[in-house]
């Protein structure tokens, strides 16, 4: 799951109770074309077989250089 998050909250999973453990971090991609803020609401998955995060705002894929798919509603 990704998921963004604020530090010191802790996140409990809603049927069994267990607390999540943050195992990772979504860093940006340095430099981007993009304009919006690297968070989970602004990123789609590119669609290509890698299956990478992109932002919304970009025509092409960062990973593959293949053309996004258009954003849905």
């Amino acid at each position: 799951m990704i998921r963004e998050v604020s530090a010191g909250t802790v996140y409990v999973d809603s049927e069994t109770g267990s607390e999540y453990e943050v195992v990772g971090k979504v860093l940006p991609l340095a430099p981007s074309a993009s304009q919006l803020p690297w968070a989970v609401d602004n990123l789609r998955l590119c669609g290509c077989s890698l299956q990478q995060l992109a932002p919304k705002d970009l025509n092409d894929c960062p990973h593959c250089d293949r053309r996004l798919p258009a954003v849905e509603g």
